[in-house]
C-alpha cells in the first residue's frame, strides 16, 4: 500500500535582519575559505595529508562548540548516520582532489574551479523548488557566469602546466556541490554546528587512508599552516558557510562562492606575484553586482518535518 506523499516544503519566513546576518556570515565565510589554498601551499606535508590535519584538528573544536551551544549527543536514525557518512566521503574526496590540484595551478584557478558549485548548486536549488529563476535571479546568475569567465579567462590561456591542476579542482567543485546538497538535508534536522561537526568527523578516516595510499608525508615539522588551515578554513569558514546554507537560497550561496577566487587572486598577487589583469577586475565587479542583486533572497525550502524523507 502506498504511503501518502510527504508534505511539500514551504517558503521560510525570515526577517530582513536575519537575512542580512546570514548574508554577512556567507561573505565572511568565503573570505576565510579563500585563504585555504595559500595555507595548503605553505604546509610541509603532502596535500591530502594537509586536508587530513585540517579536519582532524578542527573536529574536536567544532564538537566542543556545538556542545557549548546547547547541543547534546543524541541517538540518530540510521538514515542520518548514512547522511553524515555520505557528507564525510564527499567532503574528503573534495578536499583530496582540491588540495592536490592547488599545487598544480595558480591560487586563483584552484579557488575558482574548486568552487564551480557556483553554477551547479543554484541549478539544484531551482530543480528542488521546481521553479524557474525570476528575471532578477536570471540576470544575477548571468552576471556571475560572465564574471567567472572573466576571472578564469586570463589563466585559461590553457597553460599545459596548469591543466591537470585545473581539472582536479573542477572535479573538487562537483564533489563540493554534492556535499552542499547532503548538508542541506542535514541542516533540516540539526543546527549548523553539530551538523558540521559530525560531517567533518566523518571525513577524517577517508582522508587519512587516501594520504597513506598515496605515500604522502603525514607528520609535519611546521604546524602553523595546518593550524591556520583548521581554524580559518574549517572552524570559522565552514561553520559560517553551513550556517548560511540553511538560511539563504542556493543561488545566493552559489554566487557568493565567487568571492573566494577574488580574494585568492589578491593573495596570489601579493605573495606569489600572480598578476591580475583588467578582465580579473571586471569579473570581480560583475560578481559584486550579482551579489547585490540577490543578497536578500531567503532559502526557498523550509526544514522538513522530522519524519519526512
Amino acid at each position: 500500500m502506498h504511503q501518502p506523499a510527504s508534505p511539500r516544503k514551504t517558503v521560510v519566513a525570515q526577517s530582513p535582519g536575519s537575512l542580512r546576518v546570514a548574508f554577512a556570515a556567507l561573505i565572511v565565510a568565503n573570505v576565510m575559505l579563500a585563504f585555504g589554498s595559500w595555507f595548503v601551499r605553505l604546509a610541509d606535508t603532502g596535500p591530502v595529508a594537509s586536508a587530513f590535519w585540517r579536519i582532524a584538528l578542527a573536529t574536536p573544536i567544532l564538537l566542543a562548540a556545538a556542545i557549548v551551544g546547547g547541543w547534546r549527543p543524541q541517538r540518530l536514525s540510521r538514515g542520518m548516520w548514512v547522511l553524515f557518512a555520505l557528507a564525510g566521503v564527499c567532503f574528503a574526496a573534495d578536499l583530496g582532489a582540491w588540495h592536490i590540484g592547488i599545487l598544480q595551478t595558480t591560487l586563483a584557478n584552484a579557488t575558482l574551479f574548486g568552487n564551480s558549485a557556483t553554477l551547479f548548486f543554484p541549478v539544484y536549488g531551482f530543480l528542488a523548488a521546481r521553479a524557474l529563476p525570476t528575471r532578477m535571479q536570471g540576470i544575477a546568475l548571468a552576471l556571475a557566469t560572465i564574471g567567472a569567465a572573466l576571472l578564469m579567462g586570463r589563466s585559461y590561456q590553457l597553460d599545459p602546466k596548469n591543466l591537470v591542476g585545473d581539472l582536479l579542482c573542477l572535479v573538487a567543485g562537483l564533489l563540493y556541490t554534492f556535499y552542499f546538497i547532503v548538508m542541506l538535508r542535514a541542516r533540516e534536522r540539526l543546527d549548523s554546528l553539530p551538523a558540521l561537526a559530525l560531517a567533518t568527523g566523518a571525513s577524517i578516516l577517508p582522508l587519512l587512508l587516501l594520504a597513506i595510499l598515496l605515500g604522502e608525508r603525514i607528520w609535519p615539522h611546521n604546524w602553523a599552516p595546518l593550524i591556520a588551515l583548521a581554524l580559518v578554513s574549517q572552524v570559522v569558514g565552514q561553520a559560517l558557510l553551513i550556517y548560511a546554507l540553511g538560511k539563504l537560497s542556493p543561488l545566493v550561496v552559489g554566487i557568493a562562492l565567487l568571492v573566494q577566487p577574488v580574494v585568492a587572486a589578491t593573495v596570489g598577487l601579493i605573495v606569489y606575484n600572480e598578476r591580475l589583469g583588467a578582465p580579473d577586475l571586471a569579473g570581480a565587479v560583475l560578481v559584486a553586482v550579482a551579489l547585490v542583486l540577490v543578497r536578500d533572497r531567503p532559502a526557498p525550502l523550509a526544514p522538513a518535518e522530522a519524519g519526512s524523507r
